[in-house]
Protein backbone atom coordinates (compact mmCIF):
# COMPACT_ATOMS: atom_id res chain seq x y z
CA UNK A 1 0.00 0.00 0.00
CA UNK A 2 1.78 3.04 -1.22
CA UNK A 3 1.94 6.10 1.86
CA UNK A 4 0.06 8.96 1.66
CA UNK A 5 1.88 11.88 0.56
CA UNK A 6 1.82 15.13 2.73
CA UNK A 7 2.54 18.47 1.46
CA UNK A 8 5.66 20.10 3.62
CA UNK A 9 5.39 23.53 3.03
CA UNK A 10 8.99 25.24 3.23
CA UNK A 11 8.86 28.33 5.80
CA UNK A 12 12.59 29.04 5.47
CA UNK A 13 12.07 32.08 3.70
CA UNK A 14 9.72 33.92 5.48
CA UNK A 15 8.43 32.63 8.63
CA UNK A 16 11.94 31.13 9.22
CA UNK A 17 13.63 34.39 8.61
CA UNK A 18 11.14 36.42 10.23
CA UNK A 19 11.37 34.36 13.40
CA UNK A 20 14.99 34.36 13.77
CA UNK A 21 16.13 37.80 11.82
CA UNK A 22 13.20 39.54 12.60
CA UNK A 23 13.32 39.47 8.39
CA UNK A 24 15.99 40.85 7.98
CA UNK A 25 17.71 39.23 5.46
CA UNK A 26 18.93 40.57 1.94
CA UNK A 27 17.71 38.80 -1.18
CA UNK A 28 21.30 38.04 -2.77
CA UNK A 29 22.43 36.62 0.54
CA UNK A 30 19.44 33.55 0.15
CA UNK A 31 18.98 32.94 -3.35
CA UNK A 32 22.10 30.34 -3.77
CA UNK A 33 19.80 28.65 -1.23
CA UNK A 34 16.18 28.81 -3.11
CA UNK A 35 18.34 27.34 -5.72
CA UNK A 36 19.15 24.43 -3.44
CA UNK A 37 16.01 23.84 -2.20
CA UNK A 38 14.43 24.11 -5.73
CA UNK A 39 16.88 20.86 -6.49
CA UNK A 40 16.08 18.77 -3.67
CA UNK A 41 12.75 18.55 -4.99
CA UNK A 42 10.70 21.36 -2.77
CA UNK A 43 7.87 23.02 -4.77
CA UNK A 44 5.78 24.58 -1.91
CA UNK A 45 7.48 27.47 -0.18
CA UNK A 46 6.43 30.76 2.24
CA UNK A 47 7.95 33.10 -0.07
CA UNK A 48 6.62 36.74 1.18
CA UNK A 49 3.24 38.75 3.51
CA UNK A 50 3.10 39.13 7.51
CA UNK A 51 5.57 40.95 8.39
CA UNK A 52 8.06 40.02 6.00
CA UNK A 53 6.40 42.63 3.45
CA UNK A 54 7.15 45.60 5.44
CA UNK A 55 10.90 44.02 6.53
CA UNK A 56 12.44 44.76 2.90
CA UNK A 57 11.11 48.80 2.72
CA UNK A 58 11.95 48.92 6.49
CA UNK A 59 15.50 47.68 6.59
CA UNK A 60 16.47 46.44 3.27
CA UNK A 61 16.24 49.04 0.99
CA UNK A 62 14.83 46.41 -0.89
CA UNK A 63 10.81 46.24 -2.96
CA UNK A 64 9.30 42.88 -1.82
CA UNK A 65 7.19 43.11 -4.85
CA UNK A 66 10.21 42.81 -7.03
CA UNK A 67 11.59 39.95 -4.96
CA UNK A 68 8.66 37.94 -4.53
CA UNK A 69 9.32 38.69 -8.66
CA UNK A 70 13.03 37.22 -8.47
CA UNK A 71 11.82 34.14 -5.90
CA UNK A 72 8.97 33.32 -8.71
CA UNK A 73 11.41 33.45 -11.12
CA UNK A 74 13.92 31.32 -10.11
CA UNK A 75 11.88 28.49 -8.94
CA UNK A 76 9.90 28.69 -11.90
CA UNK A 77 6.24 28.67 -12.92
CA UNK A 78 4.82 25.49 -11.18
CA UNK A 79 5.79 25.84 -7.64
CA UNK A 80 3.12 26.55 -5.26
CA UNK A 81 4.43 30.22 -3.30
CA UNK A 82 2.46 31.14 -0.48
CA UNK A 83 2.01 34.60 1.79
CA UNK A 84 0.33 35.24 4.77
CA UNK A 85 -2.46 37.96 5.67
CA UNK A 86 -4.28 38.92 8.52
CA UNK A 87 -7.51 39.54 7.49
CA UNK A 88 -8.75 42.93 7.25
CA UNK A 89 -5.14 43.77 8.11
CA UNK A 90 -3.61 41.50 4.92
CA UNK A 91 0.18 43.22 5.52
CA UNK A 92 -0.32 46.25 6.72
CA UNK A 93 -0.22 48.34 9.78
CA UNK A 94 -3.69 48.54 10.37
CA UNK A 95 -6.95 47.83 9.44
CA UNK A 96 -7.48 48.19 5.70
CA UNK A 97 -10.71 49.39 3.80
CA UNK A 98 -11.70 47.29 1.27
CA UNK A 99 -10.31 49.11 -1.52
CA UNK A 100 -7.70 48.29 -0.10
CA UNK A 101 -7.88 44.76 0.45
CA UNK A 102 -9.09 43.95 -2.65
CA UNK A 103 -5.22 45.93 -3.77
CA UNK A 104 -3.56 43.89 -1.94
CA UNK A 105 -4.87 40.62 -3.36
CA UNK A 106 -4.30 41.98 -6.82
CA UNK A 107 -0.83 42.55 -6.50
CA UNK A 108 0.08 39.87 -4.35
CA UNK A 109 -1.33 37.57 -7.63
CA UNK A 110 0.23 39.74 -9.94
CA UNK A 111 4.17 39.27 -8.49
CA UNK A 112 4.06 35.26 -7.97
CA UNK A 113 1.52 34.27 -5.53
CA UNK A 114 -0.02 30.91 -6.07
CA UNK A 115 -1.92 30.99 -2.09
CA UNK A 116 -2.78 33.26 0.17
CA UNK A 117 -3.00 31.99 4.12
CA UNK A 118 -5.76 33.82 5.45
CA UNK A 119 -6.12 34.47 9.24
CA UNK A 120 -7.80 36.45 11.85
CA UNK A 121 -5.84 36.98 15.66
CA UNK A 122 -9.21 37.24 17.04
CA UNK A 123 -11.47 34.51 15.10
CA UNK A 124 -13.42 37.03 14.36
CA UNK A 125 -15.01 35.96 10.64
CA UNK A 126 -16.24 39.24 10.01
CA UNK A 127 -12.81 39.90 9.18
CA UNK A 128 -12.33 37.01 6.56
CA UNK A 129 -14.85 37.29 4.53
CA UNK A 130 -14.23 40.04 2.41
CA UNK A 131 -10.25 39.52 2.13
CA UNK A 132 -11.55 35.81 1.29
CA UNK A 133 -13.65 37.04 -1.03
CA UNK A 134 -10.97 38.79 -3.07
CA UNK A 135 -8.29 36.59 -3.23
CA UNK A 136 -10.54 34.30 -4.79
CA UNK A 137 -11.88 37.09 -7.27
CA UNK A 138 -8.32 38.08 -8.21
CA UNK A 139 -7.39 34.16 -9.33
CA UNK A 140 -5.53 33.04 -6.00
CA UNK A 141 -5.89 30.06 -4.04
CA UNK A 142 -7.46 30.91 -0.65
CA UNK A 143 -6.31 29.11 2.83
CA UNK A 144 -8.91 30.04 5.48
CA UNK A 145 -7.78 29.58 8.80
CA UNK A 146 -8.46 29.15 12.47
CA UNK A 147 -5.59 30.45 14.89
CA UNK A 148 -5.28 28.62 17.95
CA UNK A 149 -3.16 27.94 20.95
CA UNK A 150 -3.20 26.86 24.69
CA UNK A 151 -4.49 29.15 27.05
CA UNK A 152 -1.97 29.76 30.23
CA UNK A 153 -2.27 27.22 33.13
CA UNK A 154 -5.02 28.50 34.98
CA UNK A 155 -7.11 30.29 32.61
CA UNK A 156 -10.04 29.16 31.03
CA UNK A 157 -12.30 30.43 27.73
CA UNK A 158 -12.30 29.91 24.26
CA UNK A 159 -9.55 27.79 22.96
CA UNK A 160 -11.22 24.43 23.01
CA UNK A 161 -11.74 22.09 20.11
CA UNK A 162 -15.45 23.07 20.54
CA UNK A 163 -14.39 26.72 20.15
CA UNK A 164 -12.67 26.01 17.29
CA UNK A 165 -15.47 23.68 15.46
CA UNK A 166 -17.88 27.27 16.35
CA UNK A 167 -15.43 29.48 14.09
CA UNK A 168 -15.34 26.77 11.50
CA UNK A 169 -18.93 26.10 11.17
CA UNK A 170 -19.36 30.47 11.39
CA UNK A 171 -16.79 30.15 8.75
CA UNK A 172 -18.79 27.47 6.28
CA UNK A 173 -22.03 29.65 7.49
CA UNK A 174 -20.78 33.30 5.79
CA UNK A 175 -19.71 31.18 2.60
CA UNK A 176 -16.63 32.40 2.30
CA UNK A 177 -14.67 30.98 -0.67
CA UNK A 178 -11.67 28.54 0.42
CA UNK A 179 -9.74 26.17 -1.05
CA UNK A 180 -7.91 24.44 2.05
CA UNK A 181 -7.92 24.88 5.83
CA UNK A 182 -4.93 25.71 8.43
CA UNK A 183 -4.89 25.40 11.58
CA UNK A 184 -2.24 27.72 12.89
CA UNK A 185 -0.48 27.90 16.41
CA UNK A 186 1.82 30.59 16.34
CA UNK A 187 2.96 29.91 19.93
CA UNK A 188 3.81 26.00 19.09
CA UNK A 189 1.41 25.87 23.00
CA UNK A 190 -1.52 23.59 21.70
CA UNK A 191 -1.66 20.81 22.98
CA UNK A 192 -0.85 17.57 21.30
CA UNK A 193 -3.71 15.84 22.10
CA UNK A 194 -5.81 18.85 21.37
CA UNK A 195 -4.12 19.14 18.01
CA UNK A 196 -5.35 15.49 17.20
CA UNK A 197 -9.15 16.32 18.46
CA UNK A 198 -9.59 19.03 16.23
CA UNK A 199 -8.11 18.25 13.38
CA UNK A 200 -10.32 15.12 13.61
CA UNK A 201 -13.14 17.41 14.25
CA UNK A 202 -12.39 19.48 10.97
CA UNK A 203 -12.22 16.20 8.94
CA UNK A 204 -15.62 15.43 10.44
CA UNK A 205 -16.90 18.22 9.95
CA UNK A 206 -15.33 19.66 6.14
CA UNK A 207 -16.48 18.40 2.94
CA UNK A 208 -14.42 14.99 2.15
CA UNK A 209 -11.33 15.37 0.44
CA UNK A 210 -10.85 19.10 2.03
CA UNK A 211 -7.01 19.71 2.35
CA UNK A 212 -6.09 20.31 6.24
CA UNK A 213 -2.81 21.91 7.34
CA UNK A 214 -1.31 22.30 10.66
CA UNK A 215 0.81 25.50 10.97
CA UNK A 216 2.93 25.54 14.48
CA UNK A 217 6.71 26.78 15.91
CA UNK A 218 9.15 25.18 17.92
CA UNK A 219 9.12 27.85 20.57
CA UNK A 220 7.34 25.92 23.38
CA UNK A 221 9.41 22.44 22.49
CA UNK A 222 6.12 20.40 21.19
CA UNK A 223 6.46 21.25 17.21
CA UNK A 224 7.12 17.89 15.93
CA UNK A 225 4.83 15.85 18.79
CA UNK A 226 1.97 18.57 17.37
CA UNK A 227 2.64 17.35 13.62
CA UNK A 228 2.89 14.10 14.59
CA UNK A 229 -0.48 14.08 16.17
CA UNK A 230 -2.30 16.22 13.29
CA UNK A 231 -1.10 13.66 11.02
CA UNK A 232 -1.88 10.81 12.68
CA UNK A 233 -5.65 12.50 12.74
CA UNK A 234 -5.66 13.06 8.89
CA UNK A 235 -3.67 16.16 8.26
CA UNK A 236 -2.74 16.83 4.47
CA UNK A 237 -0.02 19.16 4.90
CA UNK A 238 2.65 20.69 7.70
CA UNK A 239 4.80 23.25 7.53
CA UNK A 240 8.85 23.02 8.17
CA UNK A 241 11.95 25.13 7.63
CA UNK A 242 15.65 24.69 6.87
CA UNK A 243 18.63 24.58 9.69
CA UNK A 244 19.65 27.18 10.73
CA UNK A 245 16.54 29.00 10.72
CA UNK A 246 14.73 25.58 12.16
CA UNK A 247 13.66 24.86 15.62
CA UNK A 248 13.88 27.31 18.48
CA UNK A 249 11.39 30.35 17.82
CA UNK A 250 10.44 28.90 14.10
CA UNK A 251 9.20 25.63 12.71
CA UNK A 252 10.43 22.40 13.16
CA UNK A 253 13.64 21.39 10.99
CA UNK A 254 12.60 19.28 7.53
CA UNK A 255 15.03 16.92 8.30
CA UNK A 256 13.85 16.32 11.75
CA UNK A 257 10.58 15.85 10.50
CA UNK A 258 11.56 13.22 7.77
CA UNK A 259 13.35 11.46 10.50
CA UNK A 260 10.21 11.59 12.64
CA UNK A 261 8.12 9.86 10.03
CA UNK A 262 10.15 6.91 9.42
CA UNK A 263 8.21 3.98 9.77
CA UNK A 264 4.56 5.73 9.88
CA UNK A 265 2.85 5.54 6.56
CA UNK A 266 3.59 9.14 5.44
CA UNK A 267 5.83 10.38 2.48
CA UNK A 268 6.95 14.19 1.94
CA UNK A 269 8.60 13.06 -1.26
CA UNK A 270 12.08 14.28 -0.36
CA UNK A 271 15.61 12.66 -0.44
CA UNK A 272 17.70 13.11 2.78
CA UNK A 273 20.61 13.68 1.05
CA UNK A 274 19.42 16.47 -1.27
CA UNK A 275 17.60 18.11 1.55
CA UNK A 276 20.96 17.97 3.65
CA UNK A 277 23.13 19.39 0.58
CA UNK A 278 20.19 22.09 0.98
CA UNK A 279 20.87 23.01 4.45
CA UNK A 280 24.19 23.17 4.12
CA UNK A 281 24.07 25.87 1.08
CA UNK A 282 21.87 28.03 3.73
CA UNK A 283 24.04 27.83 6.62
CA UNK A 284 26.98 28.94 4.19
CA UNK A 285 24.55 31.69 2.98
CA UNK A 286 23.45 32.89 6.52
CA UNK A 287 26.88 32.68 8.05
CA UNK A 288 27.76 36.41 8.65
CA UNK A 289 24.15 37.16 10.29
CA UNK A 290 24.01 37.34 14.14
CA UNK A 291 21.57 34.80 15.35
CA UNK A 292 20.39 35.19 18.76
CA UNK A 293 20.67 32.89 21.00
CA UNK A 294 17.02 32.81 22.24
CA UNK A 295 16.07 32.19 18.48
CA UNK A 296 17.42 29.08 18.39
CA UNK A 297 16.34 27.73 22.17
CA UNK A 298 13.03 26.13 23.53
CA UNK A 299 11.08 28.77 26.10
CA UNK A 300 9.09 27.00 28.65
CA UNK A 301 7.51 30.03 30.03
CA UNK A 302 6.13 30.30 26.70
CA UNK A 303 3.66 28.23 27.83
CA UNK A 304 2.52 30.68 30.69
CA UNK A 305 2.86 33.47 28.31
CA UNK A 306 2.11 32.55 24.70
CA UNK A 307 4.33 34.48 22.66
CA UNK A 308 5.00 33.44 19.05
CA UNK A 309 8.25 32.88 17.49
CA UNK A 310 8.18 36.21 15.12
CA UNK A 311 7.17 38.33 18.32
CA UNK A 312 9.60 37.05 20.95
CA UNK A 313 12.90 37.77 18.44
CA UNK A 314 11.71 41.05 17.46
CA UNK A 315 10.79 41.85 20.81
CA UNK A 316 14.27 40.68 22.55
CA UNK A 317 16.19 42.34 19.63
CA UNK A 318 14.23 45.91 20.59
CA UNK A 319 15.07 44.87 23.98
CA UNK A 320 18.54 44.00 23.70
CA UNK A 321 19.27 47.05 21.09
CA UNK A 322 18.26 49.77 24.13
CA UNK A 323 19.85 47.47 27.11
CA UNK A 324 16.87 46.34 28.67
CA UNK A 325 17.01 42.44 27.97
CA UNK A 326 16.51 42.14 32.07
CA UNK A 327 12.83 43.09 31.08
CA UNK A 328 12.35 40.58 29.45
CA UNK A 329 11.28 37.89 32.08
CA UNK A 330 9.18 39.77 33.66
CA UNK A 331 6.95 41.00 30.91
CA UNK A 332 6.86 37.38 29.56
CA UNK A 333 5.47 36.60 32.84
CA UNK A 334 3.00 39.67 32.79
CA UNK A 335 1.44 38.31 30.17
CA UNK A 336 -1.04 35.89 31.04
CA UNK A 337 -3.08 38.52 32.94
CA UNK A 338 -2.90 40.62 30.00
CA UNK A 339 -4.23 37.65 27.80
CA UNK A 340 -7.12 36.65 30.43
CA UNK A 341 -8.37 40.27 30.80
CA UNK A 342 -7.74 40.67 26.77
CA UNK A 343 -10.47 38.19 25.67
CA UNK A 344 -8.30 35.56 25.02
CA UNK A 345 -7.55 36.67 21.25
CA UNK A 346 -4.77 34.40 19.70
CA UNK A 347 -1.47 35.42 20.43
CA UNK A 348 -0.17 36.13 16.74
CA UNK A 349 0.52 39.46 15.09
CA UNK A 350 -0.77 41.99 15.48
CA UNK A 351 -2.50 40.42 18.69
CA UNK A 352 0.94 39.24 20.20
CA UNK A 353 2.17 42.74 20.27
CA UNK A 354 -0.49 44.25 21.75
CA UNK A 355 -0.23 41.82 24.99
CA UNK A 356 3.55 42.29 24.93
CA UNK A 357 3.25 45.82 24.68
CA UNK A 358 0.66 45.75 27.86
CA UNK A 359 2.59 43.45 29.62
CA UNK A 360 5.78 45.13 29.29
CA UNK A 361 4.30 48.88 30.15
CA UNK A 362 2.67 46.51 33.24
CA UNK A 363 6.25 46.12 34.34
CA UNK A 364 7.74 49.27 33.85
CA UNK A 365 5.20 51.83 34.73
CA UNK A 366 2.72 49.52 37.14
CA UNK A 367 -0.57 47.15 36.47
CA UNK A 368 -2.29 48.99 34.02
CA UNK A 369 -1.13 52.67 34.26
CA UNK A 370 -0.99 53.12 31.04
CA UNK A 371 -2.57 51.37 28.07
CA UNK A 372 -0.99 50.39 25.07
CA UNK A 373 -2.24 51.84 21.73
CA UNK A 374 -3.35 48.59 20.02
CA UNK A 375 -4.27 46.68 23.35
CA UNK A 376 -6.87 49.22 24.21
CA UNK A 377 -8.28 49.54 20.83
CA UNK A 378 -8.28 45.62 20.77
CA UNK A 379 -10.29 45.46 23.93
CA UNK A 380 -12.63 48.47 23.22
CA UNK A 381 -13.65 46.23 20.05
CA UNK A 382 -11.93 48.58 17.14
CA UNK A 383 -10.13 45.36 15.50
CA UNK A 384 -12.84 42.71 15.67
CA UNK A 385 -14.92 40.76 18.76
CA UNK A 386 -12.54 39.61 21.26
CA UNK A 387 -13.44 35.42 21.73
CA UNK A 388 -14.76 36.22 24.48
CA UNK A 389 -15.60 39.44 26.20
CA UNK A 390 -12.57 41.37 27.66
CA UNK A 391 -12.54 42.43 31.18
CA UNK A 392 -15.08 45.54 32.01
CA UNK A 393 -12.84 47.60 34.32
CA UNK A 394 -9.71 47.20 31.79
CA UNK A 395 -12.42 48.00 28.89
CA UNK A 396 -13.39 51.15 31.05
CA UNK A 397 -9.44 52.01 31.57
CA UNK A 398 -8.94 51.89 28.11
CA UNK A 399 -11.61 54.28 27.25
CA UNK A 400 -10.75 56.99 29.56
CA UNK A 401 -6.92 56.58 28.95
CA UNK A 402 -8.02 56.47 24.81
CA UNK A 403 -10.26 58.89 24.76
CA UNK A 404 -12.71 56.21 22.88
CA UNK A 405 -15.70 54.97 22.97
CA UNK A 406 -16.59 50.78 22.86
CA UNK A 407 -17.75 49.85 19.81
CA UNK A 408 -19.40 46.71 18.19
CA UNK A 409 -19.01 48.15 14.32
CA UNK A 410 -17.08 45.78 12.09
CA UNK A 411 -13.57 46.89 11.53
CA UNK A 412 -14.14 47.00 7.90
CA UNK A 413 -16.28 49.19 7.97
CA UNK A 414 -14.67 51.43 10.34
CA UNK A 415 -12.00 51.31 8.00
CA UNK A 416 -14.29 52.32 5.05
CA UNK A 417 -15.42 55.17 7.02
CA UNK A 418 -11.51 57.05 7.07
CA UNK A 419 -10.42 58.73 4.44
CA UNK A 420 -6.64 58.08 5.36
CA UNK A 421 -7.12 54.29 4.46
CA UNK A 422 -8.89 55.16 0.70
CA UNK A 423 -7.04 54.58 -2.66
CA UNK A 424 -7.64 58.52 -3.57
CA UNK A 425 -6.00 59.72 0.21
CA UNK A 426 -2.67 57.51 -0.90
CA UNK A 427 -2.75 58.02 -4.36
CA UNK A 428 -3.00 62.37 -3.38
CA UNK A 429 -0.17 61.71 -0.94
CA UNK A 430 2.31 60.38 -3.83
CA UNK A 431 1.14 62.81 -6.16
CA UNK A 432 2.35 65.50 -3.34
CA UNK A 433 5.71 63.63 -2.73
CA UNK A 434 6.18 63.58 -6.68
CA UNK A 435 6.13 59.75 -6.56
CA UNK A 436 4.85 57.69 -9.73
CA UNK A 437 1.49 56.78 -9.08
CA UNK A 438 1.44 52.71 -9.99
CA UNK A 439 -0.87 50.50 -8.16
CA UNK A 440 2.13 48.67 -6.18
CA UNK A 441 3.41 52.33 -5.09
CA UNK A 442 -0.36 53.03 -4.14
CA UNK A 443 -0.53 50.04 -1.90
CA UNK A 444 3.91 50.11 -0.47
CA UNK A 445 2.74 53.56 0.70
CA UNK A 446 -1.01 52.74 2.25
CA UNK A 447 1.15 49.72 3.76
CA UNK A 448 4.25 51.01 5.31
CA UNK A 449 3.15 54.44 5.33
CA UNK A 450 6.64 57.04 5.97
CA UNK A 451 8.61 54.49 5.60
CA UNK A 452 7.34 53.35 2.60
CA UNK A 453 7.07 56.87 1.17
CA UNK A 454 10.60 57.35 2.61
CA UNK A 455 11.49 53.72 0.36
CA UNK A 456 9.61 55.37 -3.04
CA UNK A 457 11.76 58.56 -2.43
CA UNK A 458 15.20 56.74 -2.25
CA UNK A 459 15.74 57.42 1.64
CA UNK A 460 15.51 54.08 3.11
CA UNK A 461 18.48 52.55 4.98
CA UNK A 462 20.01 49.02 5.28
CA UNK A 463 19.90 47.95 8.86
CA UNK A 464 20.41 44.37 8.89
CA UNK A 465 22.60 42.46 12.02
CA UNK A 466 26.27 40.98 10.77
CA UNK A 467 28.74 39.89 12.92
CA UNK A 468 31.53 41.13 10.43
CA UNK A 469 29.72 44.51 11.46
CA UNK A 470 29.31 44.02 14.30
CA UNK A 471 32.64 43.33 15.31
CA UNK A 472 33.54 46.34 13.49
CA UNK A 473 31.69 48.51 15.95
CA UNK A 474 33.03 46.80 18.64
CA UNK A 475 36.25 48.14 17.61
CA UNK A 476 35.43 51.51 16.89
CA UNK A 477 35.40 54.36 19.26
CA UNK A 478 32.24 55.91 21.08
CA UNK A 479 30.91 58.51 18.02
CA UNK A 480 27.51 61.15 18.61
CA UNK A 481 25.12 59.56 19.48
CA UNK A 482 22.51 57.66 22.39
CA UNK A 483 24.41 55.65 24.90
CA UNK A 484 23.03 53.80 28.72
CA UNK A 485 25.51 54.39 30.90
CA UNK A 486 25.02 52.91 34.95
CA UNK A 487 26.53 54.94 37.85
CA UNK A 488 26.24 53.91 41.44
CA UNK A 489 23.19 50.71 40.03
CA UNK A 490 21.53 53.78 38.23
CA UNK A 491 21.10 53.71 34.25
CA UNK A 492 21.35 56.82 32.71
CA UNK A 493 20.86 57.71 28.88
CA UNK A 494 23.76 59.81 27.69
CA UNK A 495 23.35 61.96 24.78
CA UNK A 496 26.54 62.44 23.29
CA UNK A 497 26.80 65.21 20.53
CA UNK A 498 29.66 66.17 17.95
CA UNK A 499 32.06 68.93 18.69
CA UNK A 500 31.14 71.26 21.17
CA UNK A 501 27.38 70.40 20.43
CA UNK A 502 25.82 69.95 24.47
CA UNK A 503 26.00 66.69 26.43
CA UNK A 504 22.55 65.43 27.86
CA UNK A 505 22.47 62.80 30.80
CA UNK A 506 18.74 61.57 31.45
CA UNK A 507 18.12 58.44 33.97
CA UNK A 508 16.34 56.06 32.27
CA UNK A 509 13.51 55.14 34.69
CA UNK A 510 12.15 58.37 34.59
CA UNK A 511 13.95 61.37 36.70
CA UNK A 512 15.99 63.77 34.77
CA UNK A 513 19.60 63.62 35.96
CA UNK A 514 19.66 67.50 34.82
CA UNK A 515 17.26 70.12 34.71
CA UNK A 516 16.47 70.22 30.87
CA UNK A 517 17.75 73.50 29.44
CA UNK A 518 14.38 74.99 27.66
CA UNK A 519 16.07 77.95 26.31
CA UNK A 520 13.23 80.75 28.62
CA UNK A 521 10.85 79.67 31.38
CA UNK A 522 10.17 76.15 32.98
CA UNK A 523 9.53 73.28 31.41
CA UNK A 524 8.57 70.03 31.72
CA UNK A 525 10.16 67.23 30.45
CA UNK A 526 7.82 64.69 28.11
CA UNK A 527 10.30 61.69 27.86
CA UNK A 528 9.95 57.93 25.69
CA UNK A 529 7.94 55.02 28.13
CA UNK A 530 9.54 52.78 25.74
CA UNK A 531 12.44 52.36 24.02
CA UNK A 532 12.18 52.49 20.00
CA UNK A 533 12.70 54.61 16.94
CA UNK A 534 11.00 58.05 15.95
CA UNK A 535 8.58 57.12 13.61
CA UNK A 536 6.91 60.51 13.16
CA UNK A 537 7.12 63.79 14.57
CA UNK A 538 3.80 65.89 14.63
CA UNK A 539 4.47 69.15 17.16
CA UNK A 540 6.78 71.76 16.25
CA UNK A 541 8.80 73.97 18.59
CA UNK A 542 6.47 77.18 19.81
CA UNK A 543 3.28 75.52 18.80
CA UNK A 544 0.61 75.18 21.05
CA UNK A 545 -1.00 71.88 22.39
CA UNK A 546 -3.67 70.24 24.46
CA UNK A 547 -2.90 68.05 27.18
CA UNK A 548 -3.43 64.46 26.04
CA UNK A 549 -2.44 65.62 22.14
CA UNK A 550 -0.13 63.33 20.56
CA UNK A 551 3.51 64.97 19.67
CA UNK A 552 5.30 62.41 18.20
CA UNK A 553 4.93 58.71 17.48
CA UNK A 554 7.64 56.63 17.97
CA UNK A 555 8.00 52.97 16.54
CA UNK A 556 8.49 50.41 19.44
CA UNK A 557 8.01 46.22 18.88
CA UNK A 558 6.41 46.15 15.56
CA UNK A 559 3.60 49.15 16.46
CA UNK A 560 3.46 52.86 16.92
CA UNK A 561 3.17 54.30 20.15
CA UNK A 562 2.09 57.80 20.49
CA UNK A 563 4.02 60.51 22.64
CA UNK A 564 1.33 62.86 23.98
CA UNK A 565 1.34 66.29 26.08
CA UNK A 566 1.47 65.38 29.77
CA UNK A 567 -0.19 68.87 29.81
CA UNK A 568 -1.67 71.82 27.79
CA UNK A 569 1.17 74.23 26.51
CA UNK A 570 3.46 75.33 24.39
CA UNK A 571 6.17 73.01 22.95
CA UNK A 572 9.75 74.72 24.17
CA UNK A 573 11.39 71.98 22.29
CA UNK A 574 11.87 68.97 19.74
CA UNK A 575 14.93 67.17 21.22
CA UNK A 576 14.88 64.00 18.87
CA UNK A 577 14.63 63.71 14.77
CA UNK A 578 13.04 61.09 12.84
CA UNK A 579 14.58 57.93 12.60
CA UNK A 580 16.30 58.47 15.49
CA UNK A 581 16.65 55.82 18.29
CA UNK A 582 15.38 56.93 21.97
CA UNK A 583 15.65 55.07 25.67
CA UNK A 584 13.34 54.77 27.68
CA UNK A 585 13.21 57.72 30.17
CA UNK A 586 14.89 59.64 27.27
CA UNK A 587 13.17 63.35 27.02
CA UNK A 588 12.46 63.95 23.34
CA UNK A 589 10.48 67.30 23.78
CA UNK A 590 10.09 69.93 26.67
CA UNK A 591 6.77 71.51 27.07
CA UNK A 592 6.38 74.95 29.07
Amino acid sequence: MAKKFIDLMDTTFRDGFQSVFGGRVLLNDFLPAVEAAKAAGITHFEFGGGARFQVPFFYLNENAFDNMDKFRELVGPEANLQTLARGVNTVMLDTGSRELIDLHAKMFKKHGTTTIRNFDALNDINNLIDSGRSIVNHGLKHEVVVTIMDLPPGCEGAHTVEFYEKILRQILDAEIPYHSVCFKDATGTANPQKIYDTVKMAKRLLPEGTHVRLHTQETAGLSVAQNLAALEAGADGIDAAASPVSGGTSQPDILVMMHAIKGKNYDFGFDFEKVLKYESTLKECLNDYFIPPEATMVEPLIQFSPMPGGALTANTQMLRDNNMMEKFGDAILAMREVVEKGGYGTSVTPVSQFYFQQALNNVMQGPWKAIAPGYGKMVLGYFGKTPVAPDPEIVKIASEKLGLEPTTENAVDLADADESKSLGHWTKRLEEEGIETTEENIFIAAACQDKGIAFLKGEAEVNVRKNSEIQKEERTTMAAGNYTVVVDGQKFSVQVAEGTGDVQVVATEGVSAAPADTGSGVGMDIKALLPGAVWKIIANPGQSVAEGETIMILESMKMEIDVVAPKGGVIKSINVAVNDKVVEGQVVAVIG
